[in-house]
């Protein structure tokens, strides 16, 4: 069965039409986490908008030329693309071969929509998450972030003066509670 076409087709039929706008619109929701992306995996800010750029051409192109349908929202999705171009222009610029060509990596099919999607997901599952947190008390906060951190159930008891006996018992009820907090969410 054909997936239904998304919404946020709009915003493609705005590059396509250069609605100004929605274009503007586009820039004003991903352009700064693109940069933020690209600061934070060695690049500079000239390298974030020279592949935001790209990453709109492409999908201008894929429009245009192959009859782009989105079945996925939009910000996901130019995100992804520009977080592939991204790291493919790392390893150019590293002497390592490159192990995608561009055609590859600018191959727009469901797998990318897919990803686009689980992305999507993965950001309401997170702020869903950090709301169920906050509501935690202040010991269950702790106890959780330390346990995040990777650090040995030992290290965790020893840091905050806990036996480790105590300190299972108690993540154990405190993820209980974080767990039944999103699940009253989702009702």
């Amino acid at each position: 069965m054909a997936k239904k076409v998304h919404e946020d087709q709009r915003y493609v039929t705005a590059l396509l039409n250069n609605n100004v706008a929605l274009v503007n619109e586009i820039y004003k929701k991903c352009a700064a986490k693109v940069k933020s992306f690209v600061l934070f995996n060695n690049g500079s800010a000239d390298d974030a908008a020279d592949i935001f750029q790209e990453a709109l051409v492409d999908i201008y192109n894929q429009a245009k030329y192959k009859n782009l349908e989105l079945t996925c929202p939009f910000e996901p999705f130019l995100l992804l693309v520009c977080k592939r171009k991204w790291l493919n222009e790392l390893k150019k610029r590293s002497i390592s071969p490159v192990t995608k060509n561009e055609d590859d990596l600018l191959h727009i099919g469901e797998d990318t929509f897919e990803q686009a999607e689980i992305l999507e997901t993965q950001k309401k599952q997170s702020a869903l998450f950090l709301k169920a947190f906050e509501k935690l008390g202040e010991r269950c906060k702790e106890i959780i972030t330390w346990s995040m951190k990777g650090e040995a159930q030992e290290k965790v008891a020893e840091a905050l003066g806990v036996t480790y006996g105590y300190l299972r018992k108690k993540k154990s009820e405190c993820m209980a509670s974080l767990v039944k907090l999103i699940d009253k969410k989702n009702d």
